[in-house]
């Protein structure tokens, strides 16, 4: 295991934050409806999981629900923003959330040949490496690191619900750059635009954007990783051009149509693109599956977002 700097981690995440979110970590608290619902006991969640998954395998739809799980699609969005710099006109980003990796091993080869086909200037994680809440956070950090580190442009994340903050050390000597609730500036050409992280806002609830966004330049173009999308509606006043985001699965398991039926954000921003006032937003249906891992009318993705600057 990598060695862990506490004190490093609280000033970058946060002192108070880093209390909070390491007292959550050792105190899970499963939820059945989100962080607002009733608690229930791990092992009472695990037989949940269990029941639900021997009626599919008696229903005969656990190895089709598998198998759509690994129907990875690539969704292609261009975005168009009258403040973006010349310089990052076209710019390709790739959006990887919930690739959950423990929970589907095979997704590794999948989206290893998927991203394969793409060229991008660079990738975007927003959180949930792992399946796991509470157990081995080292075994799928390695994986998932093995992964993204094959990826030849930088990768910048922030962690997920699922995700432990003992992961950093990992996936930064992978060379994957966390942002805990902090802020890189890229450049280009004399051009800069910055990128703001937060940490996960929905289970942890460590999100600090005003610690984040300290010291960015004054009229900066602003992109927004955040795992979940709630923080949309506290924010719609801030300067952030792109909000990305995932968590929600797109519902993972859906009516036809794609109709959630148990969603984790409002209907509107609970998959894809969505607007409020300035700020443009996607939420990503994610790489990978949770819970009991199947999916049903709301196949998994990978994005890639394409920056253009708007014209009149």
């Amino acid at each position: 295991m990598a060695n862990v700097d506490y004190d490093q981690l609280g000033e970058r995440l946060g002192k108070e934050l880093l209390e909070k979110r390491l007292h959550r970590q050792a105190n899970p608290e499963p939820r059945l409806f989100g962080t607002g619902g009733k608690t229930v006991k791990m092992e009472t969640l695990r037989a949940l999981h269990s029941g639900l998954k021997r009626m599919m395998k008696i229903a005969g739809l656990y190895k089709i629900g598998r198998r759509n799980a690994l129907d990875v699609q690539t969704e292609k969005h261009d975005w168009f923003f009258p403040n973006l710099p010349k310089a990052f006109d076209g710019t390709r980003i790739l959006h990887l959330s919930d690739i959950h990796i423990d929970q589907n091993p095979a997704l590794s080869d999948v989206l290893g040949k998927k991203i394969a086909e793409l060229e991008f200037d660079y990738c975007f994680f927003t959180g949930d490496f792992r399946e796991g809440t509470f157990d081995d956070f080292q075994t799928p950090t390695r994986s998932a690191a093995e992964l993204l580190k094959k990826i030849n442009t930088p990768v910048y994340a922030v962690l997920g619900n699922h995700d432990f903050i003992e992961m950093v050390p990992i996936l930064e000597n992978a060379g994957i750059r966390v942002l805990l609730n902090e802020h890189v500036l890229l450049k280009k050409e004399g051009a800069e635009i910055a990128l703001i992280g937060v940490d996960d806002p929905y289970h942890f609830k460590t999100d600090d954007l005003a610690k984040a966004a300290s010291g960015i330049p004054e009229n900066s173009f602003n992109i927004l990783l955040a795992h979940a999308p709630n923080l949309a509606i506290k924010i719609p006043d801030y300067p952030i051009s792109l909000y990305l985001c995932g968590h929600t699965h797109g519902g993972q398991v859906c009516y036809p149509g794609g109709r959630p039926i148990l969603a984790r954000s409002r209907r509107n921003r609970n998959k894809g693109r969505w607007q409020i006032g300035e700020m443009q937003g996607y939420t990503s249906r994610g790489a990978g599956v949770s819970s009991i891992g199947v999916r049903f009318h709301c196949p998994p993705e990978i994005t890639l977002h394409v920056l253009h600057i708007q014209t009149p």
